[in-house]
């Protein structure tokens, strides 16, 4: 079988409130929270990157893998890349001691980076190329100060490792993808914070990236949405994937594990790959799960996978949301170093 041989996460310990944020703004607290469907999102520490959480999620994949080896590629999917020239996959697989003899690559589409890793891995297992790949979304977002993304913009990283095994943890049952020019988030080189299309981002680039993916893959499989245990939806807000869930009558239980964004906030690359880590921390033997992701960009991948051998990492992403420590304001400036330590 092709799937998942090994996973793990990484969410930084401190977090600050929406209603920390709306009160410097004079924003109306409830208003902000109740419009986002976002309590609190997480913030990195001021000495960690896209590529330090990385090594660490990439670590705890390590750490529960049901295999270790003939890994022939590491693709990094990030909107933060710590250099703009410069490797951010080798850093990790190095650290993981797996060079030299292995493809590396930065990829990058807005929120869609990670899973379109996770794409490309899984064709290369099959195709026979490698024996086994790496796939990381790993993001410390930005927002400018005051804007509606300085409520949602998070931090974590997620790696899965994808191989052929006779005891993967979840076997890959389909994949499908699509992609179109729709520009409804940017930013340009040089440029410190992301612009955005404000409502123009959800009608004609989330929902209808998000909806063809979906029924491309309903209808190539045949499945339907009752069959599935488990589903999740990328998650710029919790607005949007429960709109989502409620046009094709997804229930609250099947996003119970997936929708994390009310406690973390959007982690970009990471967001769909972190829901499916806490999903598989929780699924049963047997458990079906509908994963799509979203880029702006614009585009979506979605997965299927069958639960085969569940085998949670020694650190779950539960251990992640449940460490945390509050900020204040200022201290969150000073860790996302807008103002001097």
């Amino acid at each position: 079988m092709i799937g998942i041989i090994g996973y793990g996460t990484y969410i930084p310990k401190y977090r600050i409130r929406t209603e920390t944020i709306a009160k410097i703004w004079g924003e109306d607290p409830d208003r902000i929270e109740q419009g986002l469907g976002i309590i609190e999102k997480s913030v990195p520490d001021y000495d960690e990157d896209s590529v330090s959480m990385a090594i660490q999620a990439a670590e705890n994949a390590k750490s529960n893998a049901t295999e270790w080896s003939n890994i022939g590629a590491v693709f990094f999917g990030s909107e933060s890349h710590p250099y703009a020239v410069k490797s951010s996959a080798s850093i990790v697989a190095e650290a993981l001691g797996i060079t030299p003899n292995l493809v590396a690559a930065d990829m990058e589409f807005a929120c869609r980076a990670g899973t379109a890793g996770m794409v490309a891995i899984y064709g290369m297992v099959k195709g026979e190329l490698i024996g086994a790949g790496m796939a990381i979304g790993s993001d410390t977002a930005q927002g400018r100060p005051a804007d509606a993304l300085e409520y949602s913009a998070g931090a974590g990283a997620a790696a899965f490792l994808i191989g052929k095994s006779r005891k993967v943890i979840a076997e890959i049952l389909a994949t499908y993808s699509v992609t179109t020019d729709t520009t409804d988030f940017w930013r340009r080189e040089g440029i410190k914070y992301p612009s955005h299309g404000g409502r123009f981002t959800g009608e004609p680039a989330y929902f209808k990236h998000i909806q063809m993916a979906l029924d491309g893959i309903l209808n190539k499989t045949g499945y339907k949405i009752g069959d599935f245990q488990h589903v999740v939806f990328h998650q710029p807000n919790s607005k949007f994937p429960k709109a989502v869930a409620k046009r094709y009558g997804v229930t609250d239980d099947q996003l119970k594990y997936g929708l994390l964004v009310p406690y973390i906030g959007n982690t970009y690359s990471a967001a769909t790959m972190i829901g499916l880590a806490n999903i598989l921390d929780n699924a049963k033997r047997g458990d079906l799960i509908l994963h799509v992701s979203f880029g702006s960009g614009a585009g979506s991948d979605a997965f299927i996978y069958e639960v085969k051998h569940p085998n949670p990492p020694k650190f779950t992403t539960s251990y992640y949301l449940e460490r945390k420590e509050y900020i204040d304001y200022s201290n969150y400036l000073k860790k996302k170093r807008m103002i001097l330590k």
